[in-house]
């Protein structure tokens, strides 16, 4: 009267990977991470106070330039996680 063990067809067939991202994904959500810091660090800088007028907060690097930057790295971010890879030879999805 012994029992036997219920076999999973997911794991006779292939494994199953424990994460939702592949490790291309966190590369790339890695690389749009750096460049949205980067756009960020060019919008930094000193500021105007009262008794100190300081015109290079109109420049073009912190109000053009950095903006893009920074939003350019949050769509690279969404384009990062969405991405699936290629498929293979065998017409499976996975890294290429």
């Amino acid at each position: 009267m012994g029992l036997k063990p219920i076999e999973n067809k997911r794991t006779l067939k292939e494994p199953v990977s424990r994460f939702a991202l592949g490790r291309t994904n966190y590369i790339l959500i890695a690389a749009a991470f750096v460049v949205i810091v980067l756009g960020l660090a060019l919008m930094a800088g000193s500021g105007s106070t009262p008794e100190n007028y300081n015109p290079d907060i109109f420049s073009r690097r912190r109000i053009v330039v950095a903006p893009t930057i920074a939003f350019l790295g949050f769509v690279f971010m969404v384009f990062a996680i969405m991405y699936r890879g290629r498929k293979d030879k065998n017409g499976k999805e996975g890294e290429a």
